[in-house]
């Protein structure tokens, strides 16, 4: 190992550690990354000012990094909190990271003693993969604690990188994400690009400046946005941030994208919760009236895929994961299937297992489709499905998905030429291969344009001699359940 790795990896143990024993004190993952995230910044905007950057810092003198390590117990609990308070009133990034910050340390000590973990280091001089990876680490270990929703917010990243490496994004060319959660999606193509395109000294500012867009609603999500971004060298200090704090599903913005890498949140309703006359609290279905829109629901899953297509250049291409109700529900959802296998090319799904999203009983698909400009006939001519679900068996802890588990799919997929692809499935030669394509007309004559397709035997329902193990199958059918209680939910919810 590296004496920078070791070094990176000694830093990860402190801050690991550390929240450790800030959780006996009932601070969570997620308030613990929020109070890094403040001192993170602090500290590499001190770093800035110093030789031999010298540059001018946005944070006023009385809020600066040294006036911190000064102080010490109830002196600088106060000081910390109207720092807090103060700083959110700043224009630009500073404010943005700043925005609703509240301490959540509750002991002097501990909070001292974190300010001097992050004082010992040299931020900056730090490799941007060490503190990318230090930031990423713990943002993953806060989406694994079920309890606190974070996981909603964070897609497996070997996930996000096949994704990636399918699209095969171009320099000098904007990329989108309009739930864009904690910044994964970013981050991989910044890294794609990075490693894979010999760029020049315009193309390296574009991509540090002017390539990425997107929108986080929550504010506490966004906030570890911005913050992921600017570790991992996107973006400055004193730029202009570019992830909206708006709902992107509210209105047409204009702008248009060349790919869009989304996983749109779990949960099918959009709503809004409101106090009525009788002092209950009450939830109303939120529907978007967009006139680019082909249809108005309140089915929020629907609706990013509306919006998504609408934010698409004619030449762009895009990546969404979306669960499986988006591929085979009736009603609306095959009207949106139907527009959207007409005004784009739908060439691509990629059927996931269970078992690897931090959300419990997501059944999800990753559905790849090019912009287009009108036309009478249909742009989708043939749909190619890749099955990596059944009879595929991940869990998060045990056997974790792994990129390599997706190099498969990326070699079919071919993206140095999608139009180059062969099929692995024959009914005779091998029934049981994953890569089969479907022509449009053979689609849009199933129940529902559904595309919901399976072909593959479950084998766990014929072979009893060869059953997964007891935790696989405990895990299944946690999975199985979860996701039967998501659809009763959504059922009671449209009743009411």
């Amino acid at each position: 190992m590296s004496k920078e790795n070791a070094n990176a990896s000694s830093i990860v143990s402190k801050v690991w550690a550390f929240c450790q024993t800030l959780r006996d004190d009932g601070v969570g993952y997620g308030d613990y990354l929020e109070q890094l995230t403040y001192l993170l910044f602090l500290k590499m905007a001190d770093e800035y000012s110093k030789p031999p950057h010298n540059r001018k810092m946005p944070i006023p003198s009385e809020y600066a990094w040294d006036t911190l390590i000064s102080k010490s117990g109830s002196e600088l609990e106060s000081h910390y909190n109207n720092m807090l308070r103060e700083l959110a009133k700043e224009k630009g990034i500073l404010g943005q990271i700043f925005v609703k910050s509240q301490n959540k340390i509750q002991d002097p000590a501990k909070l001292y003693k974190l300010i001097a973990l992050i004082n010992a280091e040299n931020w900056i001089l730090m490799g941007v993969k060490d503190k990318g990876d230090i930031y990423e680490g713990i943002l993953e270990k806060n989406a694994e604690d079920t309890k606190s929703g974070a996981g909603q917010y964070f897609t497996p990243r070997p996930l996000i990188k096949a994704m990636v490496e399918c699209l095969r994004p171009e320099p000098m060319k904007t990329i989108a994400d309009p739930a864009c959660g904690t910044g994964g999606f970013f981050l991989a193509a910044y890294d794609w690009i990075v490693d894979n395109r010999d760029l020049d000294k315009e193309e390296a500012k574009f991509l540090k400046y002017e390539t990425f867009f997107g929108n986080e609603i929550v504010a506490s999500t966004r906030r570890l946005a911005l913050m992921n971004l600017f570790l991992h060298n996107i973006g400055d200090i004193e730029s202009d941030n570019f992830i909206s704090p708006n709902d992107s599903l509210i209105t047409d913005s204009g702008t248009r994208y060349d790919y869009i890498l989304a996983n749109p949140p779990f949960g099918k309703k959009s709503s809004m919760t409101f106090t009525n006359a009788e002092g209950e609290q009450e939830k109303e279905d939120l529907t978007y009236n967009r006139q680019d829109f082909w249809v108005t629901t309140s089915n929020k899953q629907l609706n990013f895929v509306q919006h998504i297509r609408t934010m698409l250049k004619t030449t762009g291409q895009a990546a969404v994961v979306l669960p499986d109700n988006v591929l085979f529900e009736g009603g609306v959802g095959e009207t949106v299937r139907k527009k959207l296998l007409e005004t784009t090319d739908l060439h691509t799904i990629l059927r996931l297992p269970t078992g690897i999203f931090y959300a419990n009983g997501v059944k999800a698909n990753v559905l790849f489709f090019d912009g287009k400009p009108s036309s009478k006939e249909p742009w989708t001519k043939e749909v190619w499905v890749y099955d990596y679900r059944t009879n595929i068996h991940h869990t998060l802890k045990k056997n974790p998905l792994k990129l390599s588990d997706l190099k498969d799919f990326i070699a079919l997929y071919n993206p140095e030429n999608r139009h180059k692809r062969t099929e692995t499935y024959h009914a005779e030669t091998n029934p049981e291969g994953r890569w089969r394509k479907f022509g449009y007309d053979e689609i849009i004559a199933r129940d529902k344009t559904s595309l919901d397709i399976t072909w593959l035997k479950d084998k766990s329902l014929a072979d009893l001699d060869n059953l997964p193990d007891p935790d696989v199958l405990a895990t299944d059918i946690i999975e199985n359940i979860e996701a039967g209680l998501e659809s009763f939910r959504a059922i009671i919810a449209s009743l009411k």
